[in-house]
């Protein structure tokens, strides 16, 4: 089996180091725009491959999508990362091009691919690439929500200091600072709601210190983060290329599920070797569908950006 990652920056080179640790493929190829990048990448990797134990073969390329041919999953993480004070959408208009072109030339030569997308602003490079792809829905695949529950992990677990691992958590909606939504009510700690151990007002500022997880990591270390979307990258191939059925909330396109069409937002759905294999439906009350729609929409006017952009 074959994997592409597209981007050899940080994102995307920790997604492929990952990858390769983890031998979900034979062969794993790199791609990037930047002449010897990816290639240093690849042989810097393959030079801990008997250090760490794995016989995965990785080859850089600078832009030649020849040898990506054959790729079961292509992951997408190219385009330009965040800045301090940037929001997603203001990478629209350089990363919709990228993302787009890109898209059209894997599938030049991998046209059965699954492709993960995690370049931002995600919500709508992941609606872009299935509209501009033609690939059946249930191929792309944008991998936000993962990254974003596992931060409402992380926030949790330092309220309750417990265990990550023993927590239950889930961010739907857009993978945005206010476009995101931690579902307190539902998240639980070893099957006990973690309304039981924690207050509102705690609760509350763990939902507010998730949806600006990744700002906060932006204005810590100067750019995008990148150790744990590398990883949840992975975790998303895996359960593609091991067809593990795991749910993770992803960025799939609606059809009516949650009161929402023709848009791709974060919802949870069972992952397998096909892609994405159907939605859970959560029995979402009053207050949570409301912040859902408001989510919508913010997403919806960012996909009306790609019609006023050459693309």
């Amino acid at each position: 089996m074959k994997i592409t990652v597209v981007g050899a920056g940080a994102v995307g080179a920790t997604v492929a180091d990952n990858i390769a640790r983890r031998e979900l493929c034979e062969e794993l190829v790199l791609l990037d725009i930047k002449e010897g990048f990816a290639e240093g990448k690849a042989m810097d990797m393959m030079q801990t491959a008997t250090l760490l134990g794995f016989d995965t073969k990785i080859t850089g390329t600078t832009n030649d999508y020849s040898k990506t041919a054959g790729s079961r999953v292509v992951v997408i993480t190219s385009g330009i990362p965040r800045k301090p004070g940037m929001t997603r959408e203001e990478l629209i208009g350089t990363n919709a091009s990228i993302v787009k072109g890109v898209t059209e030339n894997l599938l030049k030569h991998s046209p059965d691919a699954i492709v993960v997308v995690i370049s931002n602003p995600m919500d709508t490079m992941t609606y872009l690439a299935l509209k501009s792809s033609g690939l059946p829905k249930h191929h792309i695949i944008g991998m936000g929500g993962i990254l974003d529950s596992a931060r409402f992990k992380y926030y949790l677990s330092q309220a309750l200091q417990c265990s990550p691992g023993d927590l239950q958590a889930t961010v739907i909606g857009g993978h945005g600072d206010t476009t995101m939504i931690p579902l307190t009510r539902l998240a639980t700690y070893q099957g006990v709601p973690v309304s039981n151990f924690l207050d509102a007002e705690t609760l509350k500022k763990v939902a507010a210190d998730t949806m600006v997880g990744g700002a906060t990591l932006t204005k810590l270390i100067g750019t995008s983060a990148w150790y744990a979307p590398g990883a949840a990258g992975c975790a998303l191939v895996e359960s593609i290329v091991r067809d593990e059925k795991k749910v993770f909330p992803c960025c799939v396109y609606l059809e009516g599920e949650y009161g929402q069409r023709d848009i791709c937002l974060g919802v949870p759905v069972v992952i397998g070797k096909n892609g994405w294999e159907r939605i859970i439906e959560y029995q979402l009350n009053a207050e949570e569908q409301e912040a859902f729609n408001k989510s919508a929409e913010a997403v919806r006017n960012m996909n009306q950006v790609l019609q006023t952009i050459p693309v």
